[in-house]
């Protein structure tokens, strides 16, 4: 055991370049000015590549938690790994999370020459420039025994020691290896200042590790903001603090960075459940307040079996990027998440349909500990739901965004006359109960295709309870009575005369009252006229259709269907 002198010394003989104090670093982050109550959140995600849904889910718990109680969220890039790092995978993430409506209130951002800089008084935000900070709190647990070096040419040493915490075969020669390695961390908290200096003289690196003091027979009780009360054992583990080339670990550097910045609500996934008690013992010794921490159960999917999966990054939906060129509205996509962050916003919404999703009294009391179920389909109804009620000039311009990036001759034909356009999305809209045909833009092709000479085929056959003889009679009689000018009454009661002088019933329900009186009922009659003009036996407004699309198309395309039905 050092003396209080030697501590001092083996502080000084690891970190001669430090200068600063523990108090001269808290100076330069002062406490922000909230209301009392606010929350302060962090997104603190590693540019190892894309946004994956299950972070664009943690950021908007830290977004809710913060905004909904006046405080504050930032983002913070943990780049201490420079192995996994991906290139501009930081300016990518911020460009996402911003498509997404995601603003932080400061934090890393991207600059004009399109880098990474600061916004806000907590800088650098990026770990890999706030080495010298850690250094200062390095320092100081070396002084107070709470901190010691081992010198090696390699950290497999720290991979084992985890590795042993891991391990769940738990055989023979496992204990002996455990025992033996317990006996090889032991040996290395056993050193003197002369070996330190010796060591530091051939140049040798040191890693930097926790000197544990917990006991793993007993217990902490801890409460988990979404899992509730919780018992865990105590730490015994001299994890590594710093790596041998001065990078801080995980456990370490968001210990320092959460409390010089004032964190107080970690969100993040349960992975990191099991490093809990290092962290509550890092946040002891440091003599830190531990923020409240909440553990979200990771985002599952089901496979082909119905059984349940992590949704990893291979699975369809799990990149943010993709919903983008899946034509899902970035609006849609945080209404679907909002439903599975609280069971009741469905509820909330049907109530207050007009409200944006940010007026929702979110709480963390309602989110579930078992996890959210990815669902495409859910996905899908929440997204119809959400572009009914948009306004045709909106579906407009956002359809004509998409189609320039992802499907150029879509572009050219809806942006040709936008007024056009506009009109074929305002069909069943702004009513009571609006036409939900569209998810994502990727179905406006299929849904609008009708519309235009380019894109209009007979996709569909002419109704089979249909001879052909009456086909060909509905369609050459129909194109005499057609006439652009009727209103909607006018034009339903030509096609209802026409049906009864064809043998149909003027009702559906005449029909099936007295199926042995007519052929069938003037939808029969409806679908061929449908089938003609649109090419499909179900499509928006027949009546709304044949207006846009003018008389002369009208007319050209009974002709035409007239002409394929007389060649069966």
């Amino acid at each position: 055991m050092l003396t209080q002198n030697e501590l001092d010394l083996l502080a000084e003989l690891l970190y001669p370049d430090v200068t600063e104090s523990p108090e001269d670093i808290e100076s330069r982050f002062p406490a922000r000015e909230l209301p009392e109550g606010a929350k302060v959140t962090r997104f603190a995600p590693s540019p190892t590549g894309f946004v994956h849904f299950g972070g664009m889910y943690q950021v908007m718990i830290d977004e809710r938690l913060a905004h909904q109680s006046g405080g504050s969220v930032y983002l913070r890039i943990e780049d201490t790994d420079s192995r996994r790092e991906v290139s501009d995978a930081a300016q990518s993430l911020i460009r996402t999370l911003a498509q997404y409506g995601v603003n932080f209130d400061e934090g890393a951002v991207i600059g004009e020459d399109g880098e990474i800089c600061d916004r806000g008084v907590y800088a650098p935000y990026k770990q890999s420039q706030r080495t010298d900070i850690y250094h200062v709190f390095a320092k100081k647990l070396v002084s107070e025994g709470k901190a010691y070096p081992v010198f090696s040419t390699d950290e497999e040493l720290s991979a084992a020691l985890a590795a042993d915490k891991k391990t769940e075969n738990k055989t023979k020669d496992w204990e002996a290896e455990a025992e033996k390695r317990r006996a090889e961390k032991l040996a290395g908290r056993s050193f003197t200042l002369d070996d330190v200096r010796q060591s530091l003289a051939k140049g040798e690196k040191f890693v930097l590790r926790l000197l544990a003091d917990g006991d793993p027979e007993k217990k902490i009780p801890f409460t988990d903001l979404v899992r509730g009360k919780l018992e865990i054992p105590e730490n015994d583990e001299d994890f590594v603090l710093l790596k041998s080339d001065g990078v801080p670990t995980y456990h370490f550097a968001h210990a320092v960075d959460d409390h010089l910045m004032g964190t107080t609500h970690v969100v993040r996934g349960e992975e990191w459940l099991p490093s809990l008690s290092k962290h509550i013992m890092l946040f002891r010794y440091l003599g830190f307040r531990l923020p409240k921490y909440m553990h979200t159960a990771q985002i599952m999917r089901l496979d082909e079996n119905g059984n349940k999966k992590k949704l990893s990054k291979r699975d369809m939906g799990a990149r943010m990027e993709d919903y983008d060129a899946m034509g899902y509205p970035p609006v849609c996509v945080i209404e679907y998440i909002m439903t599975l962050l609280n069971s009741n916003y469905e509820e909330w919404h049907a109530q207050n349909p007009d409200k944006p999703y940010t007026e929702f009294p979110f709480s963390v009391k309602k989110m579930s500990a078992s996890g959210a179920l990815f669902d495409i389909q859910k996905l899908c109804d929440v997204s119809k739901n959400v572009i009914s009620r948009m306004s045709a000039a909106e579906v407009t311009g956002l359809v004509c965004d998409w189609a320039a990036k992802y499907d150029g001759e879509l572009y050219s034909l809806v942006s040709r006359d936008r007024a056009y356009t506009e009109s074929i999305f305002a069909i069943g809209r702004d009513c009571p109960k609006p036409r939900k045909d569209i998810a994502s833009w990727s179905d406006v092709r299929n849904y609008i295709d009708f519309f235009f000479d380019e894109l209009f085929e007979a996709r569909d056959q002419m109704p089979e309870n249909v001879p052909v003889q009456d086909v060909l009679a509905v369609l050459e009689q129909y194109k005499d009575i057609y006439s652009q000018s009727d209103d909607q009454n006018q034009w339903f009661e030509k096609v209802t005369e026409l049906s009864v002088r064809l043998g149909y019933a003027a009702k559906p329900k005449e029909y099936k009252n007295n199926p042995e009186l007519y052929k069938g009922h003037v939808g029969d009659v409806s679908s061929v006229i449908r089938v003609a003009v649109t090419g499909k036996r179900n499509s928006p407004d027949l009546y709304a259709v044949m207006q846009i699309l003018g008389e002369d198309r009208v007319r050209a395309r009974l002709m035409s269907a007239a002409q394929a039905a007389s060649n069966k």
